[in-house]
């Protein structure tokens, strides 16, 4: 089961950001279809925010046809957003942890590396469109 958490430095919504968990889960094969989210008193209790919000992101992955609620039972994965590239995911992940091994050895630190990380991935994506 996915565990959510939030960023309150990341200027995104809270909303916003278990959608986009759910998403990124969705896409590594975290989860799978049938599988069933935290319910939204479970995912308030962890995360001391209001059931509202929860339920916002809830209904939001329904609108995107990733999850469906069922009352009374809880709210299921619909969907996968997994594709062909899903085995390229492991020697990739291993790449990319060696490289946060050696960031971190350089001193780096998280706000760091992950500025590091976003404007070199926005730089290579710019390079790649022109």
């Amino acid at each position: 089961m996915i565990e959510f958490h939030l960023d309150g430095r990341s200027g995104v919504s809270p909303y916003l950001q278990l959608v986009r968990q759910v998403r990124q889960a969705l896409r590594l094969g975290l989860l799978r279809e049938g599988d069933q989210l935290p319910t939204v008193k479970e995912v308030v209790a962890h995360l001391a925010i209001n059931p509202n919000t929860v339920l916002k992101a809830y209904r939001e992955l329904e609108h995107e046809g990733l999850a469906a609620a069922r009352p009374g039972i809880g709210t299921f994965v619909t969907r996968t957003l997994t594709d062909a590239s899903l085995a390229a995911h492991g020697p990739l992940r291993q790449d990319l942890q060696r490289w946060l091994a050696r960031a971190r050895r350089a001193g780096l630190d998280e706000e760091s590396i992950e500025a590091l990380f976003l404007t070199t991935f926005r730089s290579a994506t710019k390079e790649e469109i022109a």
